[in-house]
This record gives C-alpha cells, sequence and structure tokens, in this order.
C-alpha cells in the first residue's frame, strides 16, 4: 500500500483545496472513508496542520486536476516519496496527551494476565517506560491505589491484533518452556 507522507495532514489539505471526493481522498490517504467525512465535518484531525502535498513533492497539480475531472480516477504519488505500509508500523506512535494517563492502567491489566509478559513486549505494545512497568510490578508506583486493570485495546493504547499476536507469541513461549522441563 503506498501512502503520503503525514496521511491525516494530507487529507486535512485535500479537503479544504481541491475538490477531490472523499473515496479519492481516503484511498489517497490510506484512511477510511468516514474518517475522511469527519475530518470534513471537523470531528477528526482538529488541530492537525494541513501539508500540502504538491509544495512536498508527493503528487502533481496536474495529477490533482485529472482526478478532480473524473471521480473514479485515484491519485498516485511520485515515485520517490512511496512509503510501504509496513514501514508505517514501525515509526514511533504518538500517544495524545489524554490517553497518557491510561497507560499504567494498560500495564496493570498486563501484568495481571499474561503472567510471563516481559517488559519489552509491554513496551513495544503500549510504548512506555521500563520503570513505569517495573514500579507496577512492584506497587510502588506512586498512584498504585487509583491504579485499575483496563484492556489496553478498549483504552485505544493497541490493536487487538497486536495484542492477540501478543497472548500467541506467550503461549508458544510457555509451551515450549513446559515441554523442556519434562
Amino acid at each position: 500500500m503506498k501512502l503520503p507522507l503525514m496521511p491525516k495532514a494530507t487529507a486535512v489539505w485535500l479537503i479544504n483545496n481541491t475538490a477531490l471526493t472523499f473515496e479519492q481522498i481516503a484511498e489517497f490517504c490510506g484512511m477510511h472513508l468516514l474518517e475522511v467525512q469527519g475530518i470534513a465535518d471537523g470531528e477528526v484531525a482538529v488541530g492537525i496542520i494541513a501539508q500540502d502535498p504538491v509544495i512536498n513533492g508527493q503528487v502533481t497539480r496536474e495529477e490533482i486536476q485529472r482526478c478532480e475531472k473524473d471521480s473514479k480516477a485515484r491519485l498516485n504519488l511520485i515515485d520517490q516519496f512511496i512509503i510501504k505500509g509496513t514501514n508505517k508500523k514501525k515509526a514511533a506512535r504518538y500517544t495524545p496527551i489524554a490517553r497518557r494517563q491510561d497507560k499504567p492502567d494498560a500495564i496493570f491489566w498486563l501484568l495481571k494476565n499474561c503472567i510471563n509478559i516481559s517488559d519489552s513486549q509491554i513496551i513495544k505494545l503500549i510504548g512506555t517506560t521500563h520503570s513505569t512497568i517495573t514500579a507496577i510490578r512492584n506497587k510502588a508506583h506512586w498512584n498504585m491505589a487509583n491504579l485499575r486493570p483496563k484492556d489496553p485495546v478498549l483504552l485505544g493504547l493497541c490493536t487487538q491484533t497486536a495484542l492477540d499476536d501478543l497472548m500467541t507469541n506467550l503461549n508458544k513461549e510457555g509451551r515450549s518452556s513446559s515441554n523442556k522441563s519434562h
């Protein structure tokens, strides 16, 4: 899947400055149609600064004009700016300020429900620090009395597939270590 740099910022610009359909913008930016409609309604991507993909050299003005004339046509990235969809997963994730306070609850849930989970697996899954995990594991976290175990998927800190993959790996590791002990 070919995506532009900063897809939401690009979508904001395309919505505000072109006559492209929501479907064209959604496909070009790798977003869901409803998310693009939410951006147009002002409900999604509030505060995101629009990025002009023409100035960034990701698409040409002629390409946009071609697609504006034909609603079935799809925008194409200039080849030098193609980012593979798989690389997108490796980039550092931004956690909104409102969600950061939920991380200790998610860590507590993981430690309670995944007994043999390592700190590095938690860090990779929800993006936290080793010291926070250690403090919760040792019940020395500054807010331990108020922590409640909450599913990180329901908190929006990770995807269900990422959590399922982690659980599968933990189950495999648990079975292989139990086979070695017998």
